[in-house]
């Protein structure tokens, strides 16, 4: 698995994202699209997976809070970043959404879920915040932000 194979595994969802408003239509379009029993979900989870044991994906934080951006926003991305956050159990920092954020909700351990939402697509609209938490276990988090944005409050 690297970065090259990764981008042309994230194009589809990349694209369904360039073209639709950050809201509730678009978490619930991408839950009929890429649910997480198709092939291009379970594709991107398995290559997560893979980057991560390779090492070059969630290269930082520590036990129970790994992170890391994998894409910077570009033409290619759609003015999209993507990043990968590998959280266990855990209540993390605080913050801002200014355009908005798509998560790949991946559960690691079964019925773990990420902000109330087990595998899947949860979608917070611009201007929206919050501290991202897991709760019952380990999962995974793919998550592009529109323009790269995101503002840190503590």
């Amino acid at each position: 698995m690297d970065l090259q194979h990764f981008k042309a595994l994230v194009k589809p969802v990349v694209a369904a994202i360039s073209q639709a408003k950050i809201d509730s239509d678009l978490e619930a379009d991408l839950n009929a699209a890429f649910p997480p029993s198709s092939v291009t979900f379970r594709n991107i989870e398995n290559a997560c997976h893979e980057a991560i044991k390779a090492g070059w994906m969630c290269t930082q934080g520590g036990e129970g809070r790994r992170f890391g951006r994998v894409l910077e926003p570009s033409v290619e991305t759609d003015e999209l970043s993507i990043d990968v956050v590998d959280l266990t159990d855990i209540v993390g920092p605080h913050h801002r959404h200014p355009t908005g954020e798509v998560c790949m909700v991946m559960p690691v351990t079964e019925g773990a879920n990420f902000d109330g939402h087990d595998a899947g697509w949860c979608v917070n609209p611009p201007g929206s915040a919050h501290r991202p938490t897991v709760t019952n276990g380990r999962a995974l988090v793919l998550y592009l932000l529109p323009e790269g944005k995101i503002e840190f409050t503590e």
